[in-house]
């Protein structure tokens, strides 16, 4: 009588469990920076048609913000605080106020259902739209960087700033905007709390602080573009302390962190609805 092993038998429970568990390994997940870059990219594409009419919008809206506070302001610590939340506000217009209509605007029309079927993680989503949507920004922050400082007769020597400026109070005012847009119930009210951002954006960056009163300065000290802006109007000084100016730097890029992180577990939260 011979001895047979018990994992070679037909019927054996050995035999079953291995095909069961070759069956049940899955494919690599999708890692985050290509998944993000693909998104961007799509996001990049279908947006190109409104680039022309976002670019001009935005860019006229703070030259002519500028252009009427030239004859209200001194120059000074005044016009440099113009310039600058005039400069972020084109950021905000787009990376707060559209953002937060797109996503309100997607989850109304089921558009998370299509990105919930990718195998894209949930931060790539987040952040290449905010990515994309933030890139049409650029090209319009600098030319109203340049026609403030000609406008106010300020240097234009330390506008290489704005390469900090433009991604990092980006990041922190698309983030906002995002959340907003998930988090809110319906489209309406996303656009709502997107144009209400955006007008926070305007009145508290815009305007100098000193004129404002101390409830006021509190309110602007808790807006994501306020340190965006305080580090762009530093840079216009004689001498600038550079300490301060990153600084302002860091706590935007603390907020687009924190800020993001939350637009990510709202997508979560309305993806599964």
């Amino acid at each position: 009588m011979s001895v047979v092993p018990a994992d070679v038998l037909p019927g054996s429970a050995l035999a079953v469990e291995e095909p069961a568990a070759c069956a049940a390994e899955l494919g690599p997940r999708a890692r985050l920076w290509p998944s993000l870059a693909a998104v961007y990219r799509a996001q990049l594409s279908r947006a190109r048609v409104a680039r022309i009419p976002l670019l001009f919008v935005a860019t006229f809206q703070s030259i002519g913000i500028m252009i009427l506070m030239r004859g209200v302001v001194d120059d000074g610590a005044e016009a440099q605080a113009v310039v600058a939340g005039s400069s972020v506000l084109v950021v905000a217009f787009v990376a707060l106020n559209l953002l937060a209509q797109y996503f309100g605007q997607l989850r109304a029309s089921g558009g998370l259902d299509h990105y919930a079927t990718l195998p894209v993680p949930p931060a790539a989503v987040v952040l290449g739209a905010a990515g994309a949507y933030a890139s049409f920004t650029v090209p319009g922050t600098v030319v109203t960087a340049v026609f403030g400082c000609v406008l106010f007769g300020l240097p234009l020597a330390h506008l290489w700033i704005l390469v900090a400026v433009i991604p990092l109070a980006g990041a922190a005012l698309a983030g906002l905007g995002a959340a907003l847009g998930l988090l809110a119930p319906r489209p309406e009210l996303a656009t709502l709390l997107g144009q209400m951002g955006m007008s926070a954006a305007l009145l508290l960056g815009v305007l100098p602080a000193e004129r404002m009163p101390e409830v006021v300065r509190f309110a602007r000290d808790l807006l994501p573009s306020t340190y965006g802006v305080e580090a762009f109007a530093r840079t216009f000084g004689p001498n600038p302390d550079w300490a301060f100016v990153l600084g302002d730097l860091a706590v935007c890029a603390l907020v687009g962190v924190v800020s993001l992180a939350v637009a990510t577990w709202a997508y979560r939260r309305a993806a599964v609805r």
